[in-house]
C-alpha cells in the first residue's frame, strides 16, 4: 500500500549523494530502463570553461534518445513543459538551489512550485540532489543558510518520493522503497 502523500502520483525517485558519487548515472539508467524518449532538466550553470567543457561531457555521454533542456531558475516551468509521458531526469537540485538563493529569489515560493509540478508528471521521475548536511558545519553565513535549505528540500522530496537512494562510491543504497 502506498503512503497517502505518494498515492495516484507518477513514480517520484530521489537519488542522493556526495560529489563525484554517481547519482547522475545512476538515475539515467534508471531512467533508461523505460522506454525512450528521455528528458533531462540540468539545471547548472556554465559560468566559466570548466564547468562549460563537464556540461558538454555530461550531454555527450546521454547519447540518442535524451532531450536536454537547460533551466537554472524555472524548474517548476521546466518540469511542466517537458513531455508528459517522458521519464523525467532533474540534475541537481543543488544547483538550482544555488542559482536561486545568488539570485535572490524566493527560495521558499520556487520549492513549493517544483514540488507541486512534480504532482503533475505521468511518467517516471528521477531527481538528483547532494547530500550536504554529513559535512562539516560551513563557515559562512551563506554556507550554513545553503546547507539548510538543501536539507530542507531534500527532506519535502524524500517524503514525496516512491524510492529513495544514497549513492556512495557508485553504488546505490536503498533508503526508502515503496511498493
Amino acid at each position: 500500500m502506498e503512503e497517502p502523500h505518494t498515492a495516484g502520483r507518477a513514480r517520484l525517485t530521489l537519488v542522493l549523494g556526495g560529489a563525484r558519487s554517481g547519482k547522475s548515472r545512476h538515475a539515467q539508467i534508471l531512467a533508461m530502463a523505460t522506454p525512450p524518449p528521455w528528458v533531462y532538466i540540468a539545471t547548472a550553470l556554465a559560468l566559466d570553461d570548466e564547468m562549460s567543457a563537464r556540461i558538454a561531457k555530461h550531454k555527450a555521454d546521454r547519447g540518442n534518445g535524451w532531450s536536454t533542456i537547460e533551466e537554472p531558475i524555472e524548474l517548476a516551468r521546466a518540469v511542466a513543459e517537458a513531455q508528459p509521458q517522458a521519464p523525467l531526469v532533474i540534475d541537481c537540485i543543488t544547483f538550482w538551489l544555488s542559482n536561486l538563493m545568488l539570485g535572490a529569489h524566493d527560495v521558499d515560493s520556487a520549492v513549493a512550485r517544483f514540488v507541486r509540478s512534480l504532482d503533475e508528471r505521468k511518467a517516471p521521475t528521477f531527481v538528483v540532489s547532494c547530500e550536504v548536511g554529513g559535512g562539516l558545519v560551513p563557515e559562512t553565513p551563506l554556507g550554513r543558510a545553503f546547507r539548510d535549505e538543501a536539507g530542507l528540500v531534500n527532506q519535502q522530496l524524500a517524503v514525496s518520493a516512491h524510492q529513495v537512494l544514497l549513492m556512495v562510491a557508485g553504488l546505490a543504497m536503498p533508503l526508502k522503497v515503496l511498493p
